[in-house]
């Protein structure tokens, strides 16, 4: 017998969210009550919340579902707005093989918001044409969508000129920025190199010689510009780009003007936007995001991090120093050691469990542990090779409480300490739940308004305040779940990232989902932090990201990535779509020459000694992906870019690669990468780009082989690297074998009536190049162009009609169109002036069957394909 608990949430919601759409009347008449089928009983229930559950759990509180089948939550259609995240923890868990189901009822669309939606709007000047609502006092966000498209907070120009860097910040001889209210809500940006920086201002006053100087928050510019985090691997990489210009100023009311912009009043409640042509904001539906989160599935313990040797609750007993400054890879660059046994080190906690990081090397000996005065086991820090930040001790399993351990020196030259990791509760995951058919949307994030935004790589920040690493944070978050599935789900207009999957998170999967327009990372698996971990159960693994669209990710933090995985083991990520990216598109691995030997890092002409540890990672499979316009912002990334050593051997094969637009490299293999099996790989449209760089000789055994590529360059730099030059393709003559890796890579078919220029299902012959980016109302930001005549794109379709999309302009001409073989005449691009997104030709009322259209450049300096619009 399968049990269903159906939650009419148009109802349930209502309560505690409040809810718009779905079936209003039903609502009203089963307001707070729970249906649970098929037996027909029911039981009252005031929110979205583990309480629909209830109704299977036994009086201990444990899920009880029948021995043959799951627990099913089913959501209406409609909108639920929630202040903040619905939470389910251990005790909502179901069991291997029957997970609890959060899913959308048949035919129904639920959509969980944090938003706020505003009305009310009334035009305050009909110069700007700038639109004024009210909305509570104090509400505080950085995004608004308006009928579903994102808005920009109002900005400058880019890269303004006349600024120079002072000591607090930036002066210039423009004296206007003085009368700007609110200064302390402006915020400067500047992207450079990989990373975007943020600082909110301190104060703008007149200069002495009468300009104006912008004055950052001191804290900010500290950490942004004046002393950048910096501890070397394996958080961070030798490049340190700093705030040290101005590529837009945002967020001041004298800033309004543009369509689409937004200026939020947070002190005086009130929100003021530039409508777009078209808007009518009587009617539009405006969503200002509020809330930070919308899903919170956590297990017990939280994130686990280091703390240094020097902690206060660390006592050290006997003869021990403490060195600093050694270089060698220390947590916090320094040590407590001791020469003498018998000296010990004690360390009481309140938790479960706890990890003693130290180092391996020759001279290091061995120790014995003790649990509250009971000795558990005897632990070595003898190894042939100098290594540092090692669990050499590591205690789990502890009832919860109050307990000391303490570690005595009992041989060799050394016993080292290096950090403590505490784990405060039972290792427990919350685990064996999916979510399906359900979209998340309007989140924000509003941390960097205050303490700004301090980039490391790839939406990885460091905490303004203790300068450790950070992420930014995701709509849907998972802590250390396992066995947790979104199926069919669709995460869309955020201020915050996507989908992650944090804190040794197992065996977990994100499949046949859509997650586009995310201010941050798209999905995002792993930590930065916990390389060191040999205990299997603190380790993140096993998790599948699979047949998912990530588009349009870094909407607001263009360092973040579509796909990022810190420190994983068995990692797959697997016939994806990933693009329109403004930074790198997956991004997989972390602690740049880490995990590489001393000697490696000396050929790379990093300091001798070296800071040298080891990782976890390995067993990573990245296959089957279309990675696409890709590096749209900011520089030195690519399509598919990998980082940090391995620890066992990993796949990346069957990937389309393509569409770069400035700065990058198709497949890089960066700084320490190791154990790549990189083969039959598609990589066109590079712009230029290495189709490989393998830069320096940290990265090393890697295999490189059974390529194919449009352009020949490449750099192999790397140490005891298989390197087989790729079959070089012109014109788009693509060899069969890369044909079939093309119609195999990404999702299938995307959803939609369009598709755009650089769509799988396109096929380029002849001198073709793309441009992203460019601003100039693209279909989605790029096109592809051709200078040749007879150079032809096709796109095989199925479906009963079609239309070309393209660019009219006065250096454009004649294109010829052929549809199943048949000639359709030709049509003109040449118009006097500049048109985009134009149908210039378009056919309905086919058989619904297989298709082809081909259109043929002719004559003019260009043709432009932008897309195809489908029935």
């Amino acid at each position: 017998m399968r049990r269903a608990v159906v939650a009419c949430l148009a109802a349930v919601a209502a309560a505690t969210f409040g809810v718009s759409g779905g079936h209003p009347a039903e609502a009203a008449s089963h307001t707070d009550v729970l249906h649970v089928a098929p037996d027909g009983r029911g039981t009252a229930c005031t929110a979205l919340s583990p309480c629909a559950l209830d109704t299977a759990r036994d009086q201990a509180g444990k899920l009880v579902p029948d021995a043959e089948g799951d627990v099913v939550v089913e959501l209406r259609g409609g909108t639920y707005r929630l202040t903040g995240p619905f939470r389910l923890g251990v005790q909502d868990s179901g069991r291997p093989g029957h997970p609890v189901v959060y899913r959308a009822a048949a035919g129904q669309q639920p959509v969980l918001t944090g938003a706020l939606k505003v009305t009310g709007f009334t035009k305050t000047d009909a110069e700007k044409n700038v639109y004024r609502a009210k909305v509570p006092a104090g509400t505080a966000s950085r995004e608004l969508f308006v009928n579903g498209v994102r808005a920009d907070r109002d900005r400058g120009t880019r890269d303004p000129s006349g600024f120079s860097v002072t000591a607090t910040g930036f002066t210039t001889a423009d004296p206007s920025y003085t009368a700007w209210t609110d200064p302390a809500r402006v915020e400067v940006v500047r992207n450079s190199g990989w990373k975007q920086m943020r600082c909110p201002l301190a104060s703008i006053t007149a200069s002495a010689s009468g300009g104006s100087d912008l004055t950052v928050d001191p804290g900010c510019w500290n950490n942004n510009h004046s002393s950048v985090p910096n501890p070397g691997f394996p958080f961070n990489g030798a490049g340190l780009p700093t705030m040290d210009g101005v590529t837009w100023l945002e967020n001041s009311y004298q800033l309004l003007g543009t369509p689409g912009q937004f200026y939020l009043d947070q002190n005086a409640g009130y929100l003021y936007y530039v409508p777009r042509p078209g808007e009518d904001l009587a009617t539009a539906d405006v969503e200002l995001p509020v809330a930070q989160q919308l899903v919170d599935v956590s297990g017990t313990p939280g994130h686990l991090a280091p703390l240094n040797d020097t902690d206060w609750r660390a006592v050290y007993t006997g003869s021990w120093g403490n060195s600093g400054g050694r270089h060698l890879g220390d947590l916090n660059a320094d040590v407590h050691y001791t020469s003498t046994d018998g000296d010990a080190v004690s360390y009481t906690f309140d938790g479960t469990g706890i990890q003693m990081l130290s180092e391996t090397n020759t001279d290091e000996g061995s120790a014995d542990v003790y649990v509250d005065g009971k000795k558990v086991s005897t632990v070595s820090g003898n190894g042939p090779v100098r290594l540092a930040q090692q669990a050499m001790v590591s205690v789990t399993g502890l009832p919860k409480g109050s307990h000391t351990v303490r570690v005595v020196k009992t041989g060799g030259s050394y016993l080292l300490v290096d950090g403590f990791t505490v784990i405060p509760d039972p290792i427990a995951p919350v685990h064996d739940i999916t979510f399906s058919g359900i979209t998340f949307t309007g989140t924000t994030w509003t941390a960097p308004t205050a303490e700004g935004y301090v980039d490391n790589q790839a939406g990885v920040v460091w905490d303004p305040t203790t300068r450790a690493p950070a992420r930014i944070p995701a709509a849907v978050q998972v802590h250390r779940g396992q066995r947790i599935t979104f199926s069919g789900d669709t995460v869309t207009h955020t201020g915050t990232s996507g989908i992650d999957l944090a804190d040794q998170t197992q065996d977990s999967t994100v499949t046949g989902s859509t997650i586009t327009d995310t201010s941050g990372t798209g999905v995002a698996v792993g930590e930065v932090d916990d390389y060191y971990q040999t205990e299997p159960g603190l380790m993140t693994s096993g998790n599948t990201v699979s047949r998912t669209v990530v588009q349009f990710p870094g909407q607001e933090y263009a360092d973040a990535v579509g796909i990022w995985v810190g420190h994983s083991r068995g990692t797959t990520l697997s016939h994806n779509d990933v693009g329109y990216t403004p930074y790198s598109g997956i991004s997989i691995g972390w602690g740049w020459g880490w995990a590489s030997d001393c000697t490696l890092q000396a050929k790379q002409g990093l300091p001798d000694p070296c800071l040298h540890g080891t990782t976890y990672a390995g067993g990573q499979h990245v296959v089957g992906n279309h990675v696409h316009s890709v590096m749209g912002a900011l520089f030195d990334g690519g399509p598919i870019y990998t980082l940090g050593g391995q620890s066992a051997a990993s796949e990346f094969t069957g990937n389309v690669l393509s569409e770069c637009i400035d700065g990058c490299n198709m497949i890089y293999h960066d700084e320490g990468s190791s154990l790549w099996d990189t083969h039959d790989n598609v990589v066109r449209f590079s712009n230029g780009s290495l189709w490989t760089n393998l830069w320096t000789p940290s990265i090393h055994d890697d295999s490189i082989h059974d390529n194919y590529s449009d352009t020949a360059s490449f750099n192999n730099s790397g140490t005891g690297i298989t390197f087989q030059q790729a079959t070089v393709v012109t014109d788009g003559n693509w060899p069969a074998a890369a044909l079939a890796i093309v119609k195999a890579a990404g999702p299938g078919t995307l959803p939609g009536g369009t598709a755009d220029d650089d769509d799988l299902r396109v096929a380029y012959t002849g001198s073709w190049s793309s441009s992203g980016s460019r601003g100039d109302g693209d279909l989605d930001n790029g096109v592809h162009y051709t200078q040749q005549n007879g150079a032809a794109a096709t796109i095989s379709f199925t479906g009963t009609g079609i239309g070309f999309l393209t660019e009219t302009n006065s250096d454009e001409g004649d294109i010829a169109v052929t549809l199943d073989g048949v000639s359709q005449g030709t049509v003109s691009a040449d118009t006097p002036q500049r048109h985009t997104q134009q149908k210039l030709w378009s056919t309905s009322g086919l058989t619904d069957a297989p298709h082809t259209l081909t259109v043929t450049k002719l004559s003019g300096s260009y043709l432009l394909v932008d897309g195809f619009t489908l029935s």
